[in-house]
C-alpha cells in the first residue's frame, strides 16, 4: 500500500479524553498509517503523562498562536471553544501535512468501523469534502421535523466530520473559517449561528473544488437513520444499505437524547439497538476512569470560582473591559469589576425574571466587540458627524435616531457612550 500523508484531529478537553480513545483506537484498527492528533481546549498538566494514548501529537490550545487567546478562550464555552478553535488547528495541520496532504476532523464521539479510503480519494479530485446531515428526502412529517427542519437551524452540513486537501483552495477556506469561528462562534440559534456549523452553509457557493460526500456508509446518526438500513452481517459486521459503515456518530449519548431519538427514527431495528448496546458497553468503564472526572481548566477564575454564562457575554461584547483585562481568568481583575460595577451597568442580568430578555437584547446586534473588530471594520463615530449627516440627509438621520434608540434600550448609556468612542 503507498504510503498516505493523512493527519486526523478531534477536539477535546481533558475529561473527554477517554472517549477519544475509543474514536482513535477504531482509527488505529483500520488506518495504521494515519498520523493521529488531539486538539485539546485544556490546560495539560505538566504530571500528566499520555504518552501511552493512542494517538501521535497533542496539541494544547495555548501553541496554536490565536491572537490574544487567553481573552478569547474566556469569551467561549466549552462547546463553542472546542468549535471554534477547530479551523486553527485545521490550518496547523495542513502546514504539517505539506505536499499532498490531507487534513480529517471527526466529533470525539464518533467510531470508525471500516476503512475511509472512498474519503481519502475523494481529497484527491476535491479540496473540501463535507457531509450532509441529510442525503435523501424524509417521508414522513415527524422526521420532516425532527431532521430537515433541525438542520434548516443547526446547518446543512454535520461538522463531525470534515476533511480538507493541502491545496491553495483548501488553506483559503481554512483561512476563511477561521476568520469566522474567531469572533463568531457561538451555540446562539435565533441569529442564526450554531458554534461553527452554519458557517459551513456558505462553503459550496464560495469556494470550489466542494465534494459533498452522499454515501449513506459515513455520518451515520439519529438524524438521517430513517432513510438509510442499518443492518449486521453473520460476523456481525455493520453495514448500511449494503455497505460496511464507516463512521458512526453517537451525539448526545451521555444525555440519553441519542437513545431516545434511536428509538424514535430507528424504530425496533436489531441493528441499531445493537450498535447502541455496543457503544453504551464501551463508555460504560470511563464512568470510574479519573480524566473523565478532570475540571475543565477554564470554567472557573483563578482562585477556582466559576465563571458565568453572563460574565463571558459581557468581556466578549465590551473592548474596553478586554483591554484592561487582557487575562480575565485572573482572580481579582475582572471578576472584581463585575462584583462592583455590572449590576449598575446591566441590571436586568441580575434579576431572574428579567435576565433571558436582557441577554437576548445583548446578543440581538451581533456585535463584534473582541480584539477591536470595530477599530478595524470601521472609523470611529462621534456625536458631530452625526449630527452633521442627519442634517444633510434628514432621512439617514431618522434611521440613526432609531438605530441609537435600539442601542440606548439594549445597552444602556454606556453602549451610546462606547459606539460614540
Amino acid at each position: 500500500m503507498m504510503p498516505q500523508n493523512i493527519h486526523v484531529f478531534t477536539s477535546a478537553a481533558l475529561n473527554y479524553l477517554p472517549k477519544v480513545r475509543i474514536l482513535f483506537h477504531s482509527l488505529r484498527r483500520h488506518h495504521p498509517e494515519w498520523k493521529l492528533h488531539l486538539l485539546l481546549v485544556d490546560e495539560l498538566p505538566a504530571d500528566l503523562d499520555l504518552s501511552d494514548e493512542p494517538l501521535d501529537a497533542v496539541t494544547p490550545i495555548s501553541e496554536l498562536g490565536i491572537e490574544e487567546w487567553r481573552g478569547w478562550a474566556f469569551c467561549h464555552t466549552i462547546t463553542e471553544l472546542a468549535t471554534a478553535a477547530k479551523p486553527f488547528m485545521l490550518r496547523r495541520l495542513l502546514d504539517i501535512s505539506g505536499e499532498g496532504g490531507k487534513v480529517l476532523y471527526l466529533d470525539p464521539d464518533t467510531v470508525v468501523f471500516s476503512r475511509l479510503d472512498d474519503i481519502a480519494e475523494a481529497l484527491d479530485e476535491a479540496s473540501i469534502l463535507l457531509t450532509p446531515h441529510q442525503t435523501r428526502p424524509e417521508t414522513t412529517l415527524a422526521a420532516v421535523i425532527d431532521n430537515e427542519i433541525c438542520s434548516l437551524k443547526h446547518g446543512i452540513y454535520n461538522l463531525g466530520f470534515i476533511a480538507v486537501a493541502n491545496t491553495p483552495t483548501g488553506r483559503d477556506f481554512a483561512k476563511w473559517w477561521s476568520d469566522r469561528t474567531y469572533f463568531f462562534c457561538r451555540d446562539d440559534i435565533p441569529n442564526g449561528l450554531f458554534t461553527d456549523q452554519r458557517w459551513i452553509d456558505l462553503v459550496p457557493a464560495l469556494f470550489t473544488d466542494v465534494a459533498i460526500m452522499r454515501s449513506g456508509r459515513h455520518n451515520l446518526a439519529t438524524w438521517n437513520i430513517t432513510t438509510r438500513t442499518l443492518t449486521t452481517t453473520p460476523d456481525h459486521a455493520f453495514e448500511v444499505d449494503g455497505e460496511p459503515l464507516g463512521f458512526y456518530h453517537f451525539t448526545g449519548f451521555d444525555s440519553g437524547a441519542h437513545r431516545v431519538m434511536a428509538l424514535k427514527n430507528g424504530g425496533d431495528n436489531p441493528a441499531m439497538a445493537e450498535l447502541i448496546q455496543w457503544y453504551s458497553d464501551k463508555i460504560k468503564p470511563l464512568a470510574t476512569d479519573p480524566l473523565t472526572h478532570r475540571r475543565w481548566s477554564y470554567m472557573a477564575f483563578s482562585d477556582g470560582t466559576a465563571i458565568s454564562r453572563d460574565q463571558r457575554l459581557i468581556y466578549r461584547l465590551r473592548r474596553d473591559l478586554q483591554r484592561r483585562f487582557p487575562d480575565p481568568f485572573l482572580a481579582g481583575d475582572y471578576d472584581q469589576w463585575w462584583a462592583s460595577t455590572a449590576q449598575k451597568e446591566y441590571p436586568d442580568l441580575f434579576v431572574p425574571q428579567r435576565q433571558e430578555a436582557a441577554r437576548n437584547k445583548l446578543t440581538a446586534s451581533l456585535t463584534p466587540g473582541f480584539f477591536g473588530a470595530a477599530e478595524t471594520d470601521q472609523a470611529p463615530l462621534s456625536l458631530p458627524s452625526l449630527l452633521q449627516q442627519a442634517i444633510r440627509d434628514p432621512r439617514s438621520g431618522l434611521a440613526l435616531g432609531r438605530k441609537g434608540w435600539e442601542v440606548l434600550r439594549n445597552e444602556g448609556i454606556g453602549g451610546v457612550k462606547r459606539r460614540l468612542g
